[in-house]
């Protein structure tokens, strides 16, 4: 039995962690694949007060580190299930089942797929969700990126550095997200961006990304590049589906209060899998410790 679950390790489950750990509560941090969430993946983090930049994982590694000094548990499970039985919460995982009095929910987001019939197979095989990870086997070559937000803008910015070429197709006629890094790569020569495109087909020959086949959404006329590599970066989509059966679920999204308080008393969300506006590492970190105080304010009561 322990104090608190926290579902999810990334910059708003550790956060949670660090302030539950300090109020003196036990804390198990269940994660499914890798600690620091979808930051630890950014290739530069740059408007996190007092630092000016630094690289994601490492700004994630330092807190990881930080809260098992404080004696954070933590197991790499994937929760299948959540169900509270008088006021304890049992946490069903592939492995086994925990119990605790408080759960905090802050799982984050997965990459948003295009949805197109062979994707899922040509992962790992030329298509990519991360640039971080898989951009380095494509050094020297020319890329292919699709996206118009910060995620894409961040990614062709990384790529630009040791590729000739980034191709950048956006969806729309505009690009999105922070100001300074449109800016970066509209200043940035071997980025060359093409707007109204959408990502029609993957071309597979061998097992192994060949081509892609977009459409012009003004012209309506076809549109081929041959290439061994094609990096997705549209988005993201909650993964809340083990929640369906307690809460009622907003787009896949969790609803909250301003206190990261869920309909259920003794659970909460932070971070970016709950309904919110700006989804930012600090704010992240600031639902995070909301959701601890608000958890040890609740376990405190009972």
């Amino acid at each position: 039995m322990h104090d608190i679950i926290v579902i999810g390790g990334g910059p708003a489950g550790m956060t949670a962690a660090l302030y539950a750990l300090r109020n003196n509560k036990s804390v198990l941090i269940l994660e499914k694949e890798a600690f620091g969430g979808q930051i630890a993946t950014s290739p530069r983090l740059e408007n996190y007060p007092t630092i000016e930049s630094i690289s994601g994982s490492e700004w994630a590694d330092r807190l990881f580190e930080q809260i098992t000094n404080l004696g954070a548990e933590f197991e790499l499970e994937d929760v299948e299930s959540v169900e509270k039985i008088d006021n304890i919460f049992h946490v069903k995982t592939n492995y086994g089942e925990h119990e605790a009095l408080a759960v905090i929910v802050a799982n984050g987001v997965k990459p948003r797929k295009m949805g197109l019939p062979n994707e899922d197979d040509l992962v790992g095989k030329g298509v990519s969700y991360c640039a971080v990870c898989d951009g380095p086997f494509y050094k020297g070559k020319e890329i292919y990126l699709i996206g118009d937000a910060n995620t894409a803008l961040q990614y062709a910015l990384l790529l630009s550095g040791y590729c000739p070429k980034v191709h950048m197709l956006t969806l729309f006629d505009k690009l999105f997200g922070d100001q300074i890094l449109i800016d970066r790569v509209l200043q940035t020569e071997n980025i060359d961006i093409r707007h109204n495109l959408l990502l029609k087909k993957l071309v597979e020959k061998d097992g192994e990304l060949a081509a892609i086949e977009l459409e012009d959404t003004i012209s309506k006329e076809k549109v081929k590049f041959e290439t061994n590599n094609c990096f997705i970066a549209i988005g993201q989509v909650p993964q809340n589906e083990f929640l369906e059966s307690l809460i009622k679920l907003n787009k896949g999204f969790i609803e909250t209060d301003e206190a990261m308080r869920t309909s259920i008393p003794g659970l909460f969300a932070a971070g970016d899998t709950r309904v919110k506006e700006n989804k930012q590492v600090i704010t992240a970190c600031s639902d995070g410790a909301t959701a601890a105080m608000s958890a040890v304010k609740y376990i405190n009561t009972l």
